[in-house]
């Protein structure tokens, strides 16, 4: 008789490895269940201290979305913080076959640092098979043909200009995408998820290494955090035209080139990339432009 298959999600959404090993684990189990603690995940501090509970969500949330659009049905719930009364609540519930553990290689925690993976094997290994996700992966965190390259987009993740200048960027060389999706007042926390986890299939069927996650509305702290924690080698920040866009209004384009020496690009959805650069020249053109006018007129 078949059992459930349980994914416990102690980091952030998605990831090809654990999306290719729920493929091949559920066609024999009886129901997929995604469970999240209500933690802050230690690759990323996306969310405030205070929204640990709206973090977990959107890990599950954006999850189920990408397994639906793989074919894949499941349930997600939301669980204790502390790490290990969540995974064990999770195993009594659902009696699960396997585990498919998300966290890092040396996720630790509790007042005496325990190891996660070590612990869940030795606590449940006699009751289920614990198998162990990464969500970094090794080799590519240590490989120079790898880029890794931090998305910031909302309102365009569905644009098919941006999902077409992901796929072009990783013909070019291999890539790496971490997506943040920022909040939106008109924008549904359920659409936010839905359509980060379409963006994340479509470079899953292209063989992308990818993860996302929904997070809290100011995107230059968002950006400012990612930076710290994950490994970025430039910057994609999307958005939508000049005047429909409040980001662009709000200069996070230029406000993340202040903060960062990597590169930074802006890709603006319905425009070819080579439009926007064109626009970012001539608006430097006529900047230095003012600044030779200012400093003739200082020296008359």
């Amino acid at each position: 008789m078949s059992k459930p298959l349980l994914i416990f999600l102690n980091e952030v959404a998605g990831g090809r490895k654990l999306l290719q090993a729920a493929r091949e684990k559920a066609v024999d189990a009886s129901y997929v269940v995604v469970v999240a603690p209500q933690n802050q995940p230690s690759v990323g501090q996306l969310f405030a201290p205070e929204e640990a509970a709206e973090a977990a969500r959107a890990r599950v949330d954006v999850t189920l979305a990408v397994l639906d659009e793989f074919g894949i049905e499941a349930i997600g719930e939301v669980l204790d913080p502390e790490y290990d009364l969540a995974l064990g609540d999770a195993i009594r519930s659902h009696r699960p076959s396997e585990v498919l553990l998300s966290c890092t290689y040396d996720f630790r925690f509790g007042l005496t640092r325990r190891d996660l993976l070590s612990w869940a094997e030795i606590t449940y290994g006699d009751v289920t098979e614990i198998t162990h996700i990464p969500v970094r992966i090794e080799e590519d965190s240590i490989s120079q043909n790898v880029i890794h390259t931090l998305v910031v987009a909302n309102r365009t993740l569905t644009s098919p200009d941006l999902q077409e200048r992901l796929l072009d960027r990783s013909d070019q060389r291999p890539h790496r995408y971490t997506i943040v999706a920022p909040a939106a007042d008109d924008v549904s926390e359920s659409t936010v998820a839905r359509n980060l986890a379409s963006l994340l299939a479509k470079l899953y069927h292209a063989d992308i290494d990818a993860t996302g996650q929904p997070m809290s509305p100011d995107p230059f702290d968002a950006v400012k955090n990612a930076i710290e924690h994950y490994r970025v080698d430039d910057i994609l920040i999307s958005t939508l035209s000049g005047e429909e866009s409040h980001w662009l209004q709000d200069d996070l384009v230029g406000r993340v080139r202040e903060i960062t020496d990597k590169p930074v690009s802006h890709h603006e959805a319905g425009r070819p990339p080579q439009a926007v650069a064109a626009v970012v020249a001539e608006g430097e053109a006529v900047e230095a432009a003012d600044e030779d006018s200012t400093a003739e007129s200082n020296e008359a």
